[in-house]
Order: structure tokens, then C-alpha cells, then sequence
């Protein structure tokens, strides 16, 4: 499956939407502290689901499931960065049992 090359951290998308707020107005308003949101629209840490449900409730224009797709794609694409394949031993190759 083909990723998307480099997709950014969804808080960029968040702090387009901050554009006319502040950070401090719009941690109030999340229920959550400054510092939490401040990591967020910098990159810092990820959108939870919980954050990921505030954040649809308090802007409407982005679903709960768009921001968690965002944060997903964010971090398979670094992880894949930091990835070694040769340290994993392959068993696709190998028939598997069936659940029953």
C-alpha cells in the first residue's frame, strides 16, 4: 500500500483553526490546559480519540475519525522512517492456522 509522503501532524490543521483564536481561549473551551493543546498544534504529542471527540465537537467541520486518520498516517510515516526490516523475521511465507 502506497502512504502518502510525509503528511503533516494534524496540528497544523489545528492551528489553522486557531487562526483567529488563542490557545489559551480555545484550551478553556476543550477542556483541557494550555500546554496540552500548545503540544498538539506543535506537534508535539498526538491527538488522542478523547481529543480527537473534543476537537469535532468544538469545530464540527472535521469528524472525530479524520483527525485520528491524520494522527495514524502521522505516525505509521515516522515510524516507518525509524523502521529496520532486516530485524524482523518473515513468516508470511508460512501457512498460518485457521480460527475456528
Amino acid at each position: 500500500m502506497a502512504r502518502m509522503y510525509d503528511p503533516p501532524h494534524p496540528g497544523l490543521l489545528l492551528k489553522e483553526y486557531l487562526e483567529n483564536l488563542t490557545v489559551t481561549e480555545v484550551a478553556k473551551g476543550l477542556g483541557v490546559t494550555r500546554s496540552a493543546l500548545s503540544r498538539i498544534v506543535n506537534g508535539k504529542t498526538g491527538i488522542s480519540p478523547e481529543m480527537a471527540l473534543r476537537l469535532e465537537e468544538a469545530f464540527g467541520a472535521t469528524k472525530a475519525e479524520t483527525w485520528l486518520k491524520m494522527q495514524l498516517d502521522y505516525d505509521l510515516w515516522q515510524a516507518e522512517q525509524k523502521h529496520n526490516k532486516s530485524i524482523v523475521r518473515p513468516f508470511h511465507n508460512t501457512l498460518l492456522p485457521t480460527m475456528t
